[in-house]
């Protein structure tokens, strides 16, 4: 089993930045793709990012590209989202989950995915 543990969320201002943590524990050899997914409410959990960790391959949404930028800390077994010129349309849960098939570039499908953090809540007012 694999547990994900997600942190660095909060309140902050249009135009403001954020930097999420996603921490993975237990197998984790057993993982490759690591991902961030969002749900606002009244709407789909959707693909925000993604990430490989044996050769760093990212993938975004179109909403966040050239804003977000995904990476990973392989040492630490910890993936992370840094989020800039954040906008009221970005308020969600932010979700953290990971794959355990070996891709050579992460899946933007959220069936894709095997473990699933608690998430955390990104408020970004107007």
């Amino acid at each position: 089993q694999v547990q994900l543990e997600e942190s660095g969320g909060g309140l902050v201002q249009a135009g403001g930045s954020l930097r999420l943590s996603c921490a993975a524990s237990g197998r984790t050899f057993t993982i490759n793709p690591m991902g961030w997914f969002r749900q606002a409410p009244g709407k789909e959990r959707e693909f925000v990012a993604g990430i490989t960790w044996s050769n760093g391959r990212t993938a975004y949404s179109d909403s966040v590209q050239g804003r977000f930028t995904i990476s990973r800390e392989n040492a630490k077994n910890t993936v992370y989202l840094q989020m800039n010129s954040l906008k009221p349309e970005d308020t969600a849960v932010y979700y953290c989950a990971a794959d355990r098939t070996y891709t050579s570039s992460p899946a933007q499908r959220e069936s894709a995915y095997d473990y699933w953090g608690q998430g955390t809540q990104v408020t970004v007012s107007s």
